[in-house]
């Protein structure tokens, strides 16, 4: 594989950290099954085609893609807000219904302690 990337020498296995060095000051990382060749200080691609898992795949192929993946994660977010805000208007709209049932009953409790009252009033005065 390496060869197929520059036609120089074989890849050496780097310090573990997931780099593996080539001669040439070059380092090429491996990310999600994806090889670059970038200087060792630069986050910069030097070459013009990038391996990704046997498929040969250009910058361009690779931004198209990540943009393509971008669009769809944004299209999943807006549907789950979208959602989200549909059950937070269902659970508001429960809310309220609740409010107006209490009150309801409130104050038909504070009607029948008026009526009591008053009958107890009148029954110890006779």
């Amino acid at each position: 594989m390496a060869n197929a990337l520059t036609g120089q020498a074989t890849l050496v296995p780097g310090d573990g950290s997931g780099n593996l060095w080539m001669p040439g000051n070059h380092v090429v990382v491996h990310d999600s099954q994806m090889y670059q060749i970038r200087a060792p200080n630069s986050s910069a691609n030097l070459s013009s085609v990038v391996m990704g898992g046997g498929a040969m795949q250009s910058p361009q192929q690779m931004a198209e893609e990540a943009s393509r993946k971008r669009e769809l994660r944004l299209m999943k977010n807006r549907e789950a807000a979208k959602e989200c805000r549909r059950r937070k208007k269902e659970y508001v709209k429960c809310l309220e219904t609740r409010v107006a049932v209490l009150e309801n009953q409130n104050k038909q409790l504070i009607d029948e302690l008026k009526t009591l009252k008053e009958l107890y009033v009148h029954n110890k005065v006779d």
